[in-house]
């Protein structure tokens, strides 16, 4: 048999012979597919090198300093010590700020959409000139926030732009103080947090089918009716997306409050930078921020977690 087996090999044509070897299009294909899987990080390597960098480091010195302690000749002493914690978490006078902060922030907000509904839905429903009506909308971005914040002060000012038109029309009698309380603070947050809100509404807005309004007035539905029923419904991604970056921006602003504020219009922002800047007390500052972080943090992962990030994104793109 086993001469027969031997013949029967050297005779048989070298395609019917099966031998046990690995086939070589297997093996390009488990390369080709862990190759295709390193791809995407390897193009992602920049972006993630820059947020470690620039991001996650920074905030870990943060954290490390925050558990740190200002001794009484004013050098910083190293170790784990929850005392500027329990200052910040405890001591109502940052309580009361932290309060007041998310309270402007609420009041920029709702006035933020207000404003922003009726410009981002006329925006929405241009024909022929959306391109122009955002290119407008855009421009503030192009001057300087503080000179945008500063310029308040030329116009509500002693003597100001508003008070010289009403002492020359003879509404007044002597200047008014409007500057440097709550009010004001919050016109300038509005001011710079507004095209924010637009955007976001109007991308809401531009992304809805018009054949759905169309099909609501075929059904009966008047023009308020159907505004109501369908539009806003399904524009409110887009007004909370604006909302929570109103809200986010406004509760960590700085310049506002120092500008048009007054004294007792503090907020949590300008706590930080009187802990680190002028008290030079960074470990009671990185504690500050690191608190204001994770409030702000908490209502993200909340608006995350019923609505999506995603419409956020397309409004910022």
């Amino acid at each position: 048999m086993d001469g027969i087996l031997i013949i029967y090999l050297i005779n048989a044509p070298l395609g019917n012979i099966m031998f046990p070897t690995k086939t070589p299009g297997s093996v390009g294909n488990m390369s080709i597919e862990k190759r295709e899987a390193r791809q995407p990080w390897i193009l992602l390597t920049p972006a993630l090198t820059a947020i470690v960098l620039l991001l996650i480091v920074p905030l870990m010195f943060i954290v490390v300093y925050s558990f740190w302690l200002k001794s009484a000749v004013g050098a910083d002493t190293p170790g784990f010590y929850l005392d500027n914690w329990q200052e910040a978490l405890t001591d109502p006078f940052y309580r009361d700020i932290l309060l007041n902060t998310l309270k402007i922030a609420t009041v920029t907000t709702l006035v933020c959409a207000v404003l922003g509904y009726p410009a981002a839905y006329f925006i929405a429903r241009s024909k022929g000139n959306k391109l122009i009506l955002l290119v407008l909308l855009m421009l503030p971005f192009w001057i300087s926030y503080i000179i945008r914040t500063m310029s308040w002060i030329n116009i509500l000012g002693v003597s100001g732009a508003l008070n010289s038109v009403l002492l020359w029309t003879g509404i007044i009698n002597e200047p008014i103080q409007m500057l440097y309380n709550e009010t004001t603070v919050i016109i300038g947050l509005v001011h710079f947090l507004l095209p924010f809100m637009v955007l976001n509404i109007f991308v809401s807005l531009d992304g809805i089918d018009r054949n759905l309004e169309d099909a609501a007035s075929s059904l009966g539905a008047t023009r308020l009716q159907g505004f109501f029923q369908v539009t806003l419904p399904l524009s409110m991604p887009g007004l909370a997306a604006g909302g929570l970056l109103c809200f986010v921006l406004a509760a960590g602003t700085y310049i506002t409050p120092v500008v048009l504020g007054g004294p007792r219009d503090a907020m949590f922002a300008n706590l930080v930078y009187e802990a680190i800047i002028r008290q030079l007390n960074w470990p009671l500052g990185s504690a500050l921020s690191l608190l204001l972080l994770l409030v702000l943090g908490v209502l993200v992962a909340i608006y995350n977690r019923y609505l999506g990030m995603a419409q956020l994104a397309k409004g910022l793109g």
